[in-house]
């Protein structure tokens, strides 16, 4: 039973920590119902991603195991991050659509980061539990993986508050889905190309670093945009 408990504190701390972090930077806090409401939305959308990953993969590999370069680069655009980010789009719509609240511009951001990080707290909690090392899957997973979901989840609400309180164009519309799921699928492309192309498995694993610390100063200095935007209203 101690253990479990570990497993389960270990997979949930990064969550905790990465939505505070959010949390205290809003200016204007959100309701915490309003908030629960997104991170449980983000747990709730588990079930339909788990079922229709399951249904892309059976289309694009029937049995076989993805084990190309490019069974790779399909898997990790199309299965996981188009998917994930799909549903992670239509929580965040339902949550905003008719929320009083949803009146700042980074207040897309700590609803995206919300429904995100429900999103990963589930998907965390069931790797850790399941792995047998699950100590070093929990400090791996919260180095990368957890991280990962929240940098998607504020690029995602980045553009979404640019389209509703800036500008309706279409390029803000598009890269509201466009640009998490680009940054998902490369992220998820170098993770599995360290099994597809073992040899290089410590170069890919070096440009995975690379590639997360640019998409956090990104999304760090897109924070900062929104912050400044709401100090103009």
């Amino acid at each position: 039973m101690k253990t479990y408990v570990a497993m389960i504190a270990a997979a949930l701390l990064p969550i905790i920590l990465l939505w505070l972090y959010i949390w205290k930077r809003d200016p204007k806090k959100e309701p915490f119902k309003q908030l629960l409401k997104a991170f449980l939305y983000g747990v709730g959308i588990c079930i339909p991603v788990v079922v229709v990953e399951l249904g892309v993969n059976w289309l694009l590999f029937g049995d076989a195991v993805p084990a190309t370069l490019l069974a790779a680069t399909q898997e990790a655009f199309i299965e996981a991050a188009l998917v994930e980010e799909s549903f992670k789009l239509l929580a965040l719509w339902l949550v905003l659509r008719k929320n009083p609240y949803f009146d700042e511009h980074f207040d897309g951001v700590v609803y995206a980061v919300s429904v995100g990080l429900g999103f990963a707290a589930l998907e965390n909690v069931l790797y850790v539990v399941g792995a047998e090392d699950w100590g070093m899957v929990a400090l791996m997973r919260a180095l990368l993986a957890v991280p990962g979901h929240y940098a998607f989840a504020v690029l995602m609400g980045y553009y979404y508050a640019l389209y509703h309180f800036v500008d309706h164009s279409a390029k803000n519309a598009i890269s509201i889905l466009l640009v998490p799921v680009i940054a998902h699928g490369i992220y998820d492309l170098l993770c599995l190309s360290t099994n597809i192309e073992p040899e290089l498995a410590v170069a890919i694993f070096i440009g995975l670093i690379y590639f997360c610390i640019k998409m956090h100063r990104v999304a760090y200095a897109h924070l900062n945009t929104l912050i400044e935007k709401d100090k103009e209203l």
